[in-house]
């Protein structure tokens, strides 16, 4: 088993930034890669960002390429998503992700399975 649980969310201004950690417990050893998901209300759940914990890989989707970066710390065991330029449209619940199975599909971080998930943490932007 592998436990997640994010922070950091809360209230900015459009053009603002926040960092959202997620911290990493379990069976780390396990895990093959690390994602970000948001959903806004009335939306399905999107993929945001996702990076390896076994290399340098990362992969973000189009509406937040250039804004957002993710990162890993091994050492401490938490992957963070730093989001610079925020927009109103960037409102939604995040979730913190891991996936701990092989996977060898196209479009790798997209479409591979993330066996588990933390509890979200909402992030609001005012504009």
């Amino acid at each position: 088993q592998v436990q997640l649980v994010e922070s950091g969310g809360g209230l900015v201004q459009a053009g603002g930034s926040l960092r959202l950690p997620c911290t990493v417990s379990g069976r780390i050893l396990s895990i093959y890669d690390m994602g970000w998901f948001r959903q806004a209300p009335g939306s399905e759940r999107e993929f945001v960002a996702a990076v390896s914990w076994r290399s340098l890989g990362t992969s973000y989707a189009d509406s937040v390429k250039g804004r957002f970066t993710i990162s890993r710390d091994s050492a401490k065991n938490t992957v963070s998503l730093l989001m610079n330029s925020l927009k109103p449209e960037d409102t939604a619940v995040y979730y913190c992700a891991a996936g701990d199975t092989f996977y060898s599909g196209p479009e790798y971080y997209t479409r591979r399975p993330y066996n588990y998930w933390g509890q979200g943490t909402q992030v609001t932007v005012s504009s």
